[in-house]
Formats: structure tokens, C-alpha cells, sequence
């Protein structure tokens, strides 16, 4: 469960909001498991953190000093009485058929999207408003990938969703820049989202990739479009806990079957950081 930091900081893709993340293109047929090797991911074994003990990440690499000091820390509680965006409303410019790479991040499902090697404007786009009034001004990113993290990292009123979805975007640079999070639950339909994925990835099998393709807005259309939400200013939720991150987090759940749930947490280990104290976060500004 432990890595050094040295790999992490080696791999380059370690912080897209969450550490193990990579954009290794890996040929072959759709959905055949292929065997990575150790470059692609790092042991659990190695691992120098742990979301268990995510309260004193600070003390332990002088590199994580922002886990513990910084003021736009996440996650953060939400509550309905914080209000809900006025603005900041994204537009989605996604292509129903994206290739890319299925996985297992070490903590739950995820997803990578192919594309060459620092060129991420041709990457689905994501466009908000930065800022407000006469001093807003649009910023695009780009998405890099999809994970799960189980149990949610944002409560709602107190409450706790069994997983949290990250959508992960980029500036032009590949700069971690936004993460639109939407919350899991189970009921009694499946999702179409989750219906299409390959055969889930154990945290066992970090090493195998899964070549597949997806539609990435059907995860959009099963919440309205993210057409309420909170937004915030963030950080990463692992270490060495970057702010700078904007969040976009939907009020509406995305509803999986009970099926998928269990499949979802099968292959799923605790990954929520403890929740930060709300300081300059500028909610909904």
C-alpha cells in the first residue's frame, strides 16, 4: 500500500486529482487484457500514504507541507444551504466515441483517454466561466481520464454517497485545472454509463489495462447535464494536494443498479481524504 515518491514524481501524471494515473497508450483489440509492466503502475506495496491517515499527510515529505498549510484545500462539505451556482455553467464539447485505456488506479475504476503525448487540445473539451460580470472571461480544459473513489469524498448535507465519479480535465499544458465529481448511488435500474465499461479491474491487478472505447456523455445525460451543481476552488485530493483546481460537483446522483454498485466496490479500497475545513474556497463565487 505504499510507494515512494521518487516514482511518483518519475511518472509525471501522478496528480491528476488522484495519484496512479498515466496516458500509456497500449494497442491491441478492444477489451483484451493486456499486462502493463511495473512502469505503468506502482506497487500498493510501495506506497508512502494512505487515505486512512490522510489528517497528517503533511508530516510525512516536506513536498506534502501544502496538505496541511494550504487554504483551498478538498473535500469539503457542501450543503444545500451554501446555495447552488448561478454561474460558471460548463458547456460540453464531448464525442460519444472515446478510446482510451480501462484500469484499476489502485483504489477503484478508472479510465484514460488515448492521445499523443502532451497534445491534450484535442481532448473532449470542457468550457466554463472564470470569474464573473465585466472580469469573467471563458476558460476551456480538456479531459484526460475518469476514477472512482469509494466512498465519496463529498458529503451533501452530511451525507455520504456510496462512490464519487471524477471526470479530470487539463489546461493547455496538461496543468491539473477542474474535476467535475458526480456522486454514485445504487437503485434499481442499470446505468447506461456503467453498462457499457469492460469487465472491472481488481485493485489486485493494477498492472492490466483494458483498451476500450466509450461514451463519455452518457454519465452527463443521467444528471441532467450537470444543470444544478457547487462549484469551488480546490485542490487535489491526494498528496502533494496542488490548489488551483476548480470543482464542479452535480447536486443530481447518477443511479446505478444494485449489480453495479456491488461490482463497483468489489473492486474498490477505502479512497476518501478526510474533509477539509471550509476557508477560502469562494463556493459558488
Amino acid at each position: 500500500m505504499y510507494y515512494t515518491t521518487a516514482l511518483l514524481l518519475a511518472n509525471a501524471l501522478y496528480a491528476y486529482a488522484c495519484p496512479q494515473h498515466s496516458n500509456h497508450k497500449v494497442s491491441g483489440a478492444l477489451n483484451k487484457r493486456q499486462q502493463t509492466g511495473e512502469e505503468f503502475y506502482v506497487r500498493p506495496d510501495d506506497q508512502q500514504w494512505a487515505y486512512d491517515a490522510s489528517y497528517d499527510w503533511g508530516s510525512i515529505d516536506p513536498a506534502y507541507e501544502l496538505c496541511q498549510t494550504g487554504s483551498q484545500q478538498s473535500p469539503i462539505p457542501l450543503t444545500l444551504n451554501q446555495g447552488l451556482a448561478l454561474t460558471h455553467r460548463p458547456t460540453f464539447d464531448y464525442a460519444e466515441n472515446i478510446t482510451g485505456n480501462f484500469y484499476n488506479w489502485n483504489y477503484g475504476a478508472a479510465f484514460t483517454l488515448d492521445h499523443p503525448e502532451g497534445e491534450y487540445t484535442g481532448l473532449p473539451a470542457f468550457t466554463f466561466e472564470e470569474g464573473y460580470g465585466d472580469s469573467g472571461r471563458n476558460e476551456t480544459v480538456y479531459m484526460t481520464g475518469w476514477h472512482i473513489h469509494s466512498p465519496a469524498d463529498h458529503t451533501i448535507n452530511g451525507d455520504r454517497s456510496r462512490s464519487e465519479l471524477h471526470y479530470v480535465h487539463v489546461d493547455e499544458e496538461g496543468h491539473e485545472r477542474v474535476v467535475l465529481a458526480i456522486l454514485l448511488d445504487p437503485s434499481n435500474d442499470a446505468s447506461p454509463f456503467f453498462s457499457q465499461l469492460p469487465d472491472m479491474v481488481s485493485f489486485n491487478e493494477t498492472g492490466t489495462q483494458v483498451p476500450a472505447a466509450m461514451n463519455l456523455r452518457l454519465a452527463l445525460e443521467e444528471v441532467g447535464d450537470l444543470s444544478e451543481f457547487w462549484t469551488y476552488k480546490g485542490s487535489l485530493t491526494s498528496p502533494p494536494c496542488h490548489e488551483g483546481v476548480r470543482w464542479f460537483v452535480g447536486r443530481q446522483r447518477l443511479y446505478t443498479s444494485r449489480t453495479q454498485m456491488k461490482q463497483i466496490l468489489a473492486v474498490s479500497r477505502f479512497a476518501a481524504r478526510e474533509e477539509q475545513q471550509v476557508w477560502e474556497h469562494e463556493i459558488n463565487v
